[in-house]
């Protein structure tokens, strides 16, 4: 692996558990820019890279955040298979996505991460008897819309920010795509 882009990556990570700790917590309700690093690592670099920065910035975050629990690695998932799936896409587009792909499959993703931690908060609680199924349920609405909310806003600016990143790194040039 370069060391430009294990850098990158270690960079990628640290954001992300810093915008996870900067989140607005509205009990329910996250609002957090967390998932942003992971998806410019898996549309920049693949889906090993978007993998690897969505768990260690989410490992991080939840270790610093709460420590370790029975759930820990259920909060982790999500994150970590949005950037799985977002690499998977981005490479076989060859890494050229136009702004539409790039809001179709930060949506998916941001989707994918919003269903997978309603599903975790319901065995979160399940475990340790907090909230009830109805409550969360009643919840899917508005984080529901957060969710898409952010995704195109992330889906507008990745596409210039990717373009930016991948100029900035000369001589990696396709080279950086592999994974």
């Amino acid at each position: 692996m370069k060391t430009r882009k294990l850098a990158l990556n270690a960079v990628l990570a640290a954001m992300c558990a810093a915008l996870g700790a900067l989140a607005l917590d509205l009990n329910s309700i996250k609002i957090t820019f967390e998932s942003f690093p992971i998806l410019l690592g898996a549309l920049l670099f693949g889906p090993l890279d978007g993998l690897a920065v969505g768990f260690v910035g989410t490992l991080l975050y939840q270790l610093l955040r709460y420590g370790v629990s029975a759930t820990t690695l259920l909060w982790i998932l999500p994150y970590a298979l949005a950037g799985l799936v977002t690499g998977i896409y981005a490479k076989r587009r060859g890494f050229s996505l136009t702004t539409g792909q790039t809001v179709g499959i930060v949506v998916a993703a941001e989707v994918l991460i919003t269903a997978l931690n309603t599903l975790v908060m319901y065995i979160d609680a399940k475990l340790y008897g907090y909230w009830f199924p109805g409550f969360i349920s009643a919840m899917l609405l508005p984080r529901g819309a957060v969710c898409v909310v952010k995704a195109v806003v992330f889906g507008l600016v990745l596409p210039k920010l990717c373009a930016r990143v991948r100029r900035a790194l000369p001589g990696e040039g396709e080279k950086t795509h592999g994974a």
